[in-house]
């Protein structure tokens, strides 16, 4: 590994990479022979996998190009990112394996930049493909293991940061994504930069578009419910009536709920009874466990139909370690919010309004 003139954060460790002029955080991988300059990466939680050139800060006139990361950032094999490029709008987005990035502003959070998968002759060959929410729709497993390994391999003493991934400033940039996708002015079969702004050198398909509608909508109504459960819990316990209050009219909660309690207020999310609502999050944390079981499923049978003994060697998502840990969590915050739904529990005054 090779360190010029940089900052390395907690957890990190560049094995074999050279970091120059760069301020990289906490839980970045940076194994293999890479490149990472003139990068600001406070957030850190991302890779750096190998061959991948992130760092064109020399316009052959001056070396003062640079690059803003977001967290859990992802920059795959063989990556070109050139400069100046801002993705710290863009947090835990991947970018595919032998990609080049041309200098962008990206605010989509969770996203994938591909090489295009269709042709589109009206558009230039140099524009990638995003899919913005991918990591939310189609491999929450690895974002949900991440997490994981942020609060178990935390070897800090003296530093502090947050290991939940779905935190106050990351769900508002989420909230920001889904208005700009459905503030389009006219649905059509592909979008830029010009009818979306924030793509960046990227453009968009519909279909895709209302995938990623779908998923931000999701995962913000979890960030409030789940929010709410945890509120609720305490009142099962000790409430001698066995009552439950209005959660919404609480002020005090735990490190989110404020910003979660507005989230709800502006989302209409409050308006609904309070007994759909807890039914609403199971429905939730059981697509959430299909999700991440379903993702490493995908790899089993690519592997199966590639590799002649992976069945042998490789642990299925049925005895995955992680999947089972999830679902036995998942199952456990199900029955709590069925012993709020159950036994008279629920005596507060439902909203009358139609959700």
């Amino acid at each position: 590994g090779k360190v010029t003139a940089s900052v390395i954060g907690p957890n990190s460790g560049i094995a074999e990479g050279e970091a120059t002029s760069s301020l990289v955080g906490p839980f970045v991988g940076f194994h293999h022979q890479s490149l990472l300059i003139a990068a600001l990466w406070p957030r850190g939680k991302g890779n750096v996998a190998y061959g991948a050139n992130v760092g064109s800060n020399h316009t052959s006139r001056l070396p003062d190009q640079e690059l803003l990361c977001g967290e859990g950032i992802f920059f795959g094999l063989g990556t070109n990112i050139k400069f100046p490029a801002d993705y710290s709008h863009a947090p835990y987005s991947i970018i595919a394996t032998g990609v080049t990035t041309l200098p962008q502003r990206v605010t989509f959070p969770f996203s994938l930049i591909l090489s295009p998968s269709k042709s589109i002759p009206e558009l230039s060959p140099g524009l990638n493909e995003l899919i913005p929410a991918w990591i939310l729709s189609d491999n929450i497993y690895a974002l949900k293991r991440n997490e994981e390994k942020y609060r178990t391999r935390n070897r800090a003493t003296r530093n502090n940061f947050a290991a939940d991934v779905f935190r106050p400033e990351i769900v508002d940039l989420m909230v920001s994504a889904k208005q700009a996708l459905t503030s389009v002015a006219q649905k059509r079969e592909w979008y830029t930069e010009t009818q979306i702004p924030g793509l960046g050198k990227n453009f968009l398909i519909e279909k895709n578009r209302v995938r990623a509608i779908e998923a931000y909508q999701l995962y913000i109504e979890y960030y409030c419910l789940f929010g709410m459960v945890q509120l609720l819990l305490p009142f099962k316990k000790t409430s001698a009536d066995r009552s439950l209050p209005d959660p919404w009219k609480i002020k005090d909660g735990g490190p989110y709920w404020q910003h979660q309690r507005q989230l709800a207020a502006h989302e209409k999310i409050n308006t609904r009874p309070l007994t759909h609502n807890l039914s609403h999050c199971i429905r939730i944390l059981e697509q959430i466990d299909r999700d991440i079981r379903e993702a490493k499923e995908k790899d089993d049978r690519r592997g199966a139909r590639i590799i002649p003994d992976y069945d042998a060697v490789s642990i299925p998502a049925a005895a995955d370690a992680f999947i089972l840990a999830t679902n036995a969590h998942i199952r456990e915050s199900i029955r709590h919010i069925e012993t709020l739904i159950d036994l008279s529990l629920i005596h507060i005054s439902e909203p009358t309004r139609p959700y």
